[in-house]
């Protein structure tokens, strides 16, 4: 009896979870733009997806400023990962104090300072002053995806490479980085997340005419969203799916053979 309640459980919670998207996905195959009328099966919306500018733009937009942020945020966090690991502890604790309030403050208020600066020194809101922003709210991120695997190092290992001849620059990059990896590679994956999925931020720090897919679907909420959008988070959603399938394939395929 407990199994089954703990099954039906967890059904109701997966279906709460999946049943809108599923939803969406089947009314981004309708041939009506009503979500209340099913009219047959069709991939218009597909099509005009992929023909659209203003779409195309957004998730031109997005992606680039994403991967942009991320490996920038990432390049940055590691180096500054590897600055507070040399310092005391006392300094540590307050650097990293530091580092956690942006993850606590409100991304409304991140939003309205970081637009407020940009305009104080002159800066023209752009394609440009959103990249800085996304990286600074990924900067914290990173750091603490980062942080713990400098605590796991084996820093003998490095003072091993470099009295058998190894520089220091090589000595990093054959014996610590391998050993960060793990912690780099999760903090661009979560830097890379972070920035597709922000608005707030976006929306008060981007010029006129840059739009990403938040944006678009919020500047289209206000005159009725078309199920273009719909065709568009579905092939999102598929491509999430299809990239934590291999990842996890990948994973387990080396734990196998580990």
């Amino acid at each position: 009896m407990k199994k089954l309640i703990k099954g039906f459980y967890l059904f109701l919670i997966i279906l709460f979870l999946y049943l809108p998207i599923f939803t969406l996905m089947v009314f981004s195959f309708n041939g009506s733009k009503s979500m209340s009328v099913w009219t047959g099966f069709s991939t218009m919306w597909y099509k005009e997806m992929a023909t659209d500018p203003m779409i195309v733009e957004a998730i031109w937009n997005t992606f680039t400023i994403a991967v942009a942020a991320g490996v920038i945020a990432t390049v940055v966090g590691t180096l500054a990962c590897i600055g507070i690991s040399v310092m005391s502890k006392r300094s540590e604790s307050l650097i990293m104090g530091f580092n956690n309030i942006p993850l606590l403050n409100a991304d409304i208020v991140t939003g309205i300072a970081l637009m407020m600066s940009f305009l104080v020194f002159g800066i023209t809101l752009s394609w440009g002053t959103v990249l800085l922003s996304h990286v600074t709210f990924c900067l914290p991120y990173v750091i603490l995806s980062v942080m713990p695997k400098f605590k796991q190092l084996t820093i003998t290992n490095y003072e091993a490479a470099l009295d058998l001849g190894a520089t220091p620059l090589y000595a990093f990059w054959k014996v610590v980085l391998p050993e960060l990896r793990p912690g780099i590679i999760s903090g661009f994956l979560l830097a890379f997340t972070m920035s597709v999925d922000d608005f707030v931020v976006t929306h008060f720090t981007r010029g006129a005419g840059i739009n990403t897919i938040s944006t678009l679907i919020y500047s289209q909420a206000k005159v009725g969203i078309r199920p273009t959008l719909f065709a568009l988070s579905t092939v999102i959603f598929v491509m999430v799916l299809v990239v934590l399938g291999v990842s996890n394939f990948i994973s387990q395929r080396s734990e196998d053979e580990e």
